[in-house]
């Protein structure tokens, strides 16, 4: 075989392993729960059809829609306290912090606990959280209260505070990086121009960060939206999300139509979720809208 076939052949075996596992691992899964969102659930098992009662029941159906909004909510008040925790801390960790070893400590504290079992760390926090974890413990010890509360555990305080935890280092990462790409000279011909350090944050900092900020709203969105372990440990009865509400579907009430209908829903508001911090990092970088 001569070396032009040969390269040919290794550059199909190279392409062709990522493009099959593609295919077989997501396109075909994909395609799967798409036809069983068009099934009908006939006791004890279901059986195929094409109609739309799957996801007329989900937009009817108070419980389905009192879920959904729940989750969009929890989803978002996550991406709020991230960013409001992420962005002050990215930002000094670039302008601020003079210490190149300080920040790459500083950095690493924030990715260290993705090395972490995700498990390990929404347990910590029921833990934190529960009448006997530390939050109790330090309010009784300091007169605050005088007897162990149950108001921080299994509510959506909770799943809020955890998920915040578990994902705000994706908020981090991209903001550290879009904040350590404008060039420093910038700051320096605005104080140049007479505005003053708010109006250059405001004018300057804040814009050209713009595609970090959305890519780290994206991920602690995304990721948020599709979570079902720690409304499971933390969020309690009323704690229920999307994702826990699809595989209750898939698991104890067998009914795999309503739930690949659900399935298909929130694959459909994550992509456009993307989608739309796609365009916007697009506008941010100079590209069209």
């Amino acid at each position: 075989m001569s070396a032009a076939p040969r390269r040919n052949l290794a550059g199909a075996l190279i392409l062709g392993i990522p493009i099959l596992w593609i295919l077989v691992f997501m396109l075909l899964p994909y395609g799967i729960i798409v036809t069983y969102s068009f099934w009908i659930k006939k006791y004890p098992s279901f059986m195929p059809a094409f109609q739309l009662g799957n996801y007329v029941t989900l937009f009817t159906d108070p419980q389905y829609l009192q879920v959904m909004a729940r989750t969009l909510k929890i989803s978002t008040l996550v991406s709020l306290c991230s960013f409001a925790l992420a962005y002050p801390f990215a930002y000094y960790l670039v302008f601020r912090c003079r210490s190149q070893a300080l920040r790459t400590w500083l950095y690493m504290a924030v990715i260290a606990p993705l090395w972490v079992s995700y498990l390990l760390r929404a347990y910590v926090w029921k833990t934190i959280l529960g009448t006997e974890g530390i939050l109790n413990s330090f309010l009784i010890s300091t007169g605050i209260i005088a007897e162990p509360s149950p108001v921080f555990l299994y509510n959506q305080f909770a799943m809020v505070v955890t998920l915040t935890y578990i994902f705000i280092p994706f908020m981090v990462m991209p903001i550290y990086t879009a904040l350590e790409k404008i060039p420093r000279n910038l700051s320096e011909a605005s104080a140049d121009l007479g505005m003053g350090p708010w109006r250059t944050f405001l004018h300057v900092t804040l814009p050209l960060s713009m595609p970090g900020v959305a890519a780290g709203f994206t991920l602690t969105f995304c990721l948020s939206f599709g979570d079902f372990v720690a409304p499971f440990l933390v969020g309690g009865p009323d704690g229920n999300l999307v994702a826990n509400v699809i595989a209750t579907q898939f698991g104890a009430a067998l009914n795999w139509p309503l739930g690949s209908a659900l399935a298909i829903v929130m694959l459909i508001i994550v992509l456009s979720i993307v989608s739309l911090s796609d365009r916007l990092e697009s506008r941010g970088n100079g590209g069209e809208f």
